[in-house]
């Protein structure tokens, strides 16, 4: 219970716990209504003042704000004011220069077109002077070109007729010549030629006369070169024709590649070659050096003109050939060599093969000799020890032999020894 004293009457009394939470809760509730409502009045209050005071800022920004903008519209007005002003004036001094550009074009234009006037009259000038020179200069040279031409075929019939008057005299002269005496001519010329570059190019060389006739025919000439050892690496076999123009009986040049062939294989050279003035029309042997391998082996046809280069050419492929056999001896040499090394290492594999397998043999020839004898020895052995047993089988029987035994069914010498042993 509590007591409670009333504060209008000062009379005391008691309430019990429940009266006293209820009275408790009412004061509590009258005092929390009348607080939030005081200050709920106090927010409204806060809130009107502030946004009255949120309102003032806002109008004095607002008037801020409008008076910079009325300032603002007004500087633009009078920026504009400004530049409308200067930009007619910068229009009216662009179209000024650029009116007084356009007059100094003109007059640059008015006098480059005078200059290029009087260029193209003076080029004009220049160039009828230069064409008037040229045709002047074309009727000099052309004069001169007729002169030089007068000139070169009164040159070329002179020597035409030079020519003409040599061909008569040369046919002349070949008809007064028999045919044996062109062809000592053509073998002249050939060791002419050749005897005037012996000095400088045939210092080793062999070019003489075929003079043997033991085999029944013989050539002109044979041509033999060697090398610094001596040894020779080139041979040819020559053969020189020539004939009269005026010959009724015309030869051909294979006529006489059978014959040349022949001389070749029977005076063992390598090389045949005909030096013919045979067929003087034929367009094949005018050409130069004919190869006529496909009838006979290593055979040419030339014309005397040809009589050296023939041999410089045969000469040269044959040294080449030459360096090229001695380093095929050499690689022969070293292959030859290397196959006998070969060859006697195989000989003493061989030998060393078969003299193995008759050691062999023989070690197994020996090896089973001596397990035969081993056999015999094993078999001698057990033969000497059956040997023994009854060795030791027989000295117990003789030393277990008594007369006794010996006489025991044997009266008669039981009784003989018994008269031996009483005597």
């Amino acid at each position: 219970m509590q007591e409670i004293i009333c504060p209008n009457c000062g009379k005391t009394f008691e309430l019990d716990e429940t009266s006293y939470t209820s009275i408790i809760k009412q004061i509590r509730d009258n005092e929390f209504e009348k607080d939030m409502k005081e200050k709920e009045k106090n927010y409204i209050a806060q809130k009107e003042t502030a946004v009255l005071q949120v309102k003032l800022e806002a109008e004095k920004e607002f008037n801020k704000q409008l008076q910079l903008k009325d300032k603002l519209i007004s500087d633009l007005n009078q920026q504009i004011s400004t530049a409308d002003a200067d930009s007619k004036l910068a229009i009216q001094k662009a179209i000024a220069e650029k009116e007084a550009l356009i007059n100094d074009l003109k007059n640059k234009l008015e006098i480059q077109t005078s200059e290029k006037k009087v260029a193209i009259t003076e080029a004009i000038s220049n160039k009828e002077n230069e064409i008037s020179n040229l045709k002047l200069q074309i009727e000099q040279n052309k004069n001169e070109f007729e002169h030089k031409e007068s000139e070169l075929k009164n040159s070329f019939n002179k020597i035409l007729k030079e020519k003409d008057e040599e061909v008569e005299r040369y046919k002349d002269f070949k008809a007064k010549q028999s045919v044996k005496l062109l062809g000592e001519t053509l073998e002249q010329h050939c060791e002419i030629e050749f005897e005037r570059l012996r000095p400088t190019g045939f210092q080793n060389a062999y070019f003489e006369k075929d003079t043997d006739i033991k085999l029944g025919s013989k050539g002109d000439y044979i041509f033999r070169d060697f090398d610094d050892g001596g040894n020779e690496y080139i041979s040819i076999m020559f053969e020189m024709k020539n004939e009269s123009d005026t010959s009724s009986t015309k030869k051909k040049n294979e006529d006489f590649f059978k014959k040349l062939d022949k001389d070749r294989n029977d005076k063992e050279c390598e090389f045949a070659v005909l030096v013919s003035m045979l067929e003087p029309d034929s367009e094949l042997f005018n050409t130069g050096i004919v190869d006529v391998s496909h009838k006979f082996p290593k055979m040419y046809v030339i014309r005397p003109q040809f009589f050296i280069p023939i041999i410089t050419l045969l000469r040269n492929t044959s040294l080449k050939a030459l360096t090229y056999k001695k380093e095929l001896a050499i690689a022969q040499t070293q292959s030859t060599d290397i196959t006998n090394f070969e060859n006697e290492l195989n000989e003493f594999k061989n030998k060393f093969a078969n003299n193995y397998r008759l050691a062999s043999e023989k070690f197994k020839k020996a090896i089973d000799e001596i397990d035969k004898t081993i056999d015999h020895l094993q078999k001698t052995k057990e033969a000497l020890l059956g040997s023994e047993n009854q060795l030791r089988l027989a000295n117990n029987k003789a030393e277990d032999l008594t007369i006794k035994k010996l006489t025991k069914n044997n009266p008669t010498m039981s009784k003989m020894f018994q008269e031996l042993k009483e005597d």
